[in-house]
Order: C-alpha cells, then sequence, then structure tokens
C-alpha cells in the first residue's frame, strides 16, 4: 500500500500533465484548423513561465554562486559542464547521421525557388559581444538576453562572496528571492494541464497536416530517433550519474519538464519546472542553478540533430552523396558548433542555417526549406534541449562529488 502511494504521489501531476496533453490532441485532431483559437490559453502559460524566468534565474544563479565561497568551485562547474555538454551533442550528432544514412530523408521533398532571402553582413564577435553583455542595465530584464543576465547574476554573486561579512543581509535577500521565485513556479504550474492542454491541441490542429505532408520523411526519420535518444541515452546518462537510484530519480522527476518543453517550444520557458526537478532529484544547488541556465542557451542536443537532418535533407535536394568520413566529420562539427555554441548567440537558429548554407555552398534561396524543417521538429528538438540539461547536471554532480552525491543530498 505503502509503494502504491509513493508512485501515485511521484507521478499523479506527470499523468494529470499527460492526460491534458492527449485530451489536447484529440480536441486538436477533431477541430482542425479551428484549434487556432485556443492558442491564447496555452500562451497566457507560457507568458506566465516567460515573465518569472528573468528574475528566477538572477536569484538562483546569484544566490548558488555567493555561497561557493570561492570562484574555484564556480570555474569547475563550467569547465565539467561544457565537456559534458560537448560529449554530449557528439552522441546525439552520430545517431542522428547513422539514421539519416540508412533512411535519406530529401524523398518527396521539392524545393521551391523564391526571391532570395535578405540577409545581413554577420560579424561573429560583434554577435558574441551581444550574447555576453548588453549596454544598458534594463535591457538584461529581457529574457532574449539570457547568457547576459546570466553572466551579470554570476558576477553579482561572486561580488556576494567576496564582500564578506558585510554582504551578509545582501546574500541572505538572494536567498529569500530564491525560495520566493521557487514558490511562485510551483503556482504556475498548477496552470500547466489547460495550458499545456491548449497547446497541444493548437499544434495537432494547425501543424498536423504539415507533418502527414511533403516532411514526412524527415519526420519519420527525426521523431523516433529523439524519442529513443531521450529514453535510452537519458536512462544511460542517469545510470552514469548515480547508477540504478538515478534512473528512478531522473524518470520520477523529470516528466512535467519534458512536456512543458514540448508543449511550449522554448528551452529558456522551461528553466523554472527544470530547476524544480533537478531540485527533487537532488543536484547540488550550485551546480543545477548553474547548468540548467546556462544549458538553456548554449545546449541543444536536439538541435544538433536537427541539423544534422537540415544537411542530409540539402544534399539529397542537390544530388549530393551524403557519405565520407570527411563529409560526416564536418557534418558533426557543424551541427555541434550550431547547437552548443551558435545556439547562445541572438538569432542562433537563423545563424546556424546560414552556416550550413553558406559552408556547403548551397544557394540562399534553400533557407526556406531548412527553416520549415526547423519550424516542424521543434516540439522534440526543445524537449532534448531542455531535459538534456537536467541530466547533464547530474553528470557534472557526479564528477564534481563522486558516486555518493546523490545520497549526500537527499
Amino acid at each position: 500500500m505503502k509503494a502504491s502511494s509513493a508512485f501515485f504521489k511521484s507521478y499523479a501531476f506527470s499523468f494529470l500533465l499527460i492526460g491534458a496533453i492527449v485530451i489536447g490532441s484529440l480536441v486538436g485532431f477533431i477541430l482542425g484548423e479551428k484549434a487556432a483559437s485556443l492558442k491564447p490559453l496555452g500562451t497566457l502559460f507560457l507568458n506566465l513561465l516567460f515573465t518569472i524566468v528573468v528574475p528566477m534565474v538572477f536569484f538562483s544563479l546569484s544566490s548558488a554562486v555567493s555561497g561557493m565561497g570561492d570562484a574555484r568551485r564556480l570555474g569547475r562547474i563550467m569547465g565539467w559542464m561544457l565537456v559534458v555538454f560537448l560529449v554530449t551533442a557528439a552522441i546525439s550528432s552520430m545517431l542522428m547521421v547513422a539514421a539519416v544514412r540508412l533512411y535519406p530523408p530529401a524523398q518527396d521533398i521539392k524545393l521551391d525557388m523564391p526571391g532570395a532571402v535578405q540577409t545581413q553582413d554577420i560579424s561573429l564577435l560583434d554577435q558574441v559581444v551581444r550574447a555576453f553583455t548588453v549596454g544598458d542595465f534594463f535591457d538584461l530584464l529581457s529574457r532574449r538576453n539570457m547568457l547576459a543576465l546570466i553572466v551579470f547574476s554570476a558576477l553579482v554573486g561572486l561580488a556576494a562572496a567576496s564582500v564578506g561579512d558585510k554582504a551578509k543581509a545582501f546574500v541572505q535577500f538572494l536567498r529569500s528571492g530564491n525560495a520566493v521565485m521557487s514558490k511562485a513556479v510551483q503556482f504556475v504550474m498548477y496552470y500547466a494541464p489547460i495550458g499545456l492542454g491548449a497547446y497541444f491541441a493548437y499544434l495537432v490542429g494547425v501543424f498536423g497536416p504539415q507533418l502527414l505532408g511533403s516532411y514526412w520523411r524527415v519526420m519519420a526519420v527525426y521523431y523516433p530517433v529523439t524519442l529513443f535518444y531521450f529514453f535510452a541515452a537519458f536512462s544511460l546518462y542517469a545510470w552514469l550519474a548515480a547508477g540504478p537510484q538515478g534512473i528512478k530519480r531522473f524518470w520520477g522527476n523529470i516528466i512535467p519538464a519534458a512536456l512543458t518543453a514540448w508543449g511550449t517550444g522554448s528551452s529558456v520557458a522551461t528553466i523554472p519546472t527544470n530547476l524544480e526537478a533537478a531540485r527533487h532529484i537532488g543536484v547540488p544547488e550550485d551546480i543545477r542553478e548553474v547548468v540548467i541556465p546556462v544549458g538553456a542557451t548554449i545546449h541543444m542536443d536536439g538541435s544538433c540533430m536537427a541539423a544534422i537532418v537540415k544537411i542530409a535533407v540539402l544534399f539529397g535536394l542537390f544530388g549530393m552523396p551524403f557519405s565520407g568520413a570527411a563529409t560526416i566529420a564536418q557534418a558533426m562539427g557543424i551541427a555541434v558548433l550550431a547547437g552548443v555554441v551558435i545556439s547562445g548567440i541572438p538569432a542562433g537558429g537563423m545563424l546556424g542555417e546560414m552556416l550550413i548554407i553558406t559552408l556547403y555552398g548551397f544557394p540562399i534561396e534553400a533557407m526556406p526549406v531548412i527553416t520549415m524543417i526547423g519550424t516542424l521538429v521543434d516540439p522534440a528538438a526543445t524537449m532534448l534541449n531542455a531535459t538534456g540539461d537536467n541530466v547533464c547536471s547530474m553528470m557534472v554532480a557526479r564528477i564534481l562529488e563522486g558516486r555518493g552525491w546523490m545520497a549526500n543530498h537527499e
């Protein structure tokens, strides 16, 4: 009796969300494009998350850094975080390379050549500066400047730690703000079943026909492979992080964050639920509150896989063989670059697509094709992007705190 009660307590909210999404999807299937009228109910949920994410990232990250005592701990977290991000991005890219080699996705896609896409010369250095800094404090209050907010929050936390006793009241303010924002997230999540149900009704009703149209082979490759990676690779990562208990904790807490990511299509909007899931899993506070916000902007396993599919489609459309060690190595390099580096730069999605176009010498008129692919694969890609940050935080905890890290943070 106790075991069944514990199981229900752990998964009740996840089952509620799944039920709401199933109902929403059925409504979307029945109503078709009329389901677009339900989108405002989903947008309300998304807006609540976007409103809360900026103060939450500031308070969670600055309070975590202020409690580290010295900058070396932060440096170790950031260093191992980047290593784990790069390794998982490479693994996801390799998996998708194997899939598109076995089942080429370009068949049945027609390349319409509209007027040339208007582009601007982009200085990568300028884009990096814009990603990590802003020209005015108030610009930090926009979710579009998330990396700049992360840098500012870390600086505030380091400064508070450096000041020592004089900053006790300020550090307490940061910790109190973090607790308040965490509670606010719980309140917002009470609306999640309605918001996500409405969003799924909209997605199925509006985009369902396109999923079954000329891009069906892309969907037939991307969605099964990403779902396989989600369940198999993430289970493996959780096991590497904490053994069987890691798998149990991860799957017992990650479903609300995964469904939020799938429904909203935003890794940033998923930060609050992702942090809450990591807290219940037992990831140390300073690790989860660094890895997850940073990962939401620069760690994109799903986007890496999408980049491989886009490259394979363009190769097929233009009659180029997607084979050979050099070709595949270059494709993986571009995918990892687009998913881990460029993703953090403003308009990074478009920059990644332009990188694919320009490096291979494809005409810019091919841009709408891969843009449409990006739109259609976005739900699954975002789910991998966001939930991957969570399991990566578990692996960083394993590296920094040893085999028994989870037991030390019960």
